[in-house]
């Protein structure tokens, strides 16, 4: 298991664009986010700071469990009584942009995310945006329990 914080305002993955200039054949794609190559650069920085300071550290090859939290800055404009961050950006995409800056640092690719636990909070009055992270090798046995929803499914079926 591996820990560290990256301070920043975490910033998500955008939408991809596509475009053909005149003349061209094939497509250039651009992601509509500018900060996320600046994020993706704290981030695998702070990751190899980590490893720096774990000298027994082992790239990921199987199963990897990824558990992020982000505090982002509190508008101003907030009421106090709002505790959760139900704003954009979305969590998942804050995820992606994270996980995929991690990738060849800490695990080999991507797609050995097998396990995410993630949420997105504000900060406190004092404390500078930052996110937590923690990547652990998992196996994936133990299932997550979802109960089943309630009969019937929509209003008015019987």
């Amino acid at each position: 298991m591996i820990s560290f914080t990256v301070y920043g305002i975490a910033s998500g993955m955008g939408s991809k664009k596509a475009f053909t200039p005149k003349g061209w054949k094939h497509p250039v794609i651009t992601d509509s986010n500018r900060n996320l190559k600046s994020w993706q650069s704290l981030v695998a920085e702070a990751a190899g700071r980590a490893i720096e300071a774990r000298p027994d550290w082992q790239i990921l090859d199987g199963g990897v469990r990824l558990t992020v939290a982000f505090y982002l800055p509190r508008p101003k404009s907030l009421g106090k009584k709002i505790i959760a961050h139900t704003k954009a950006p979305d969590c998942s995409k804050l995820v992606r942009s994270t996980e995929d800056a991690m990738s060849g640092i800490l695990f080999r690719d991507d797609a050995q995310v097998i396990e995410i636990v993630a949420g997105k909070y504000y900060t406190g009055p004092t404390d500078a945006p930052h996110v937590n992270v923690t990547v652990e090798p998992t196996t994936g046995i133990a299932h997550v329990r979802v109960a089943p929803a309630s009969l019937p499914l929509f209003g008015g079926e019987e």
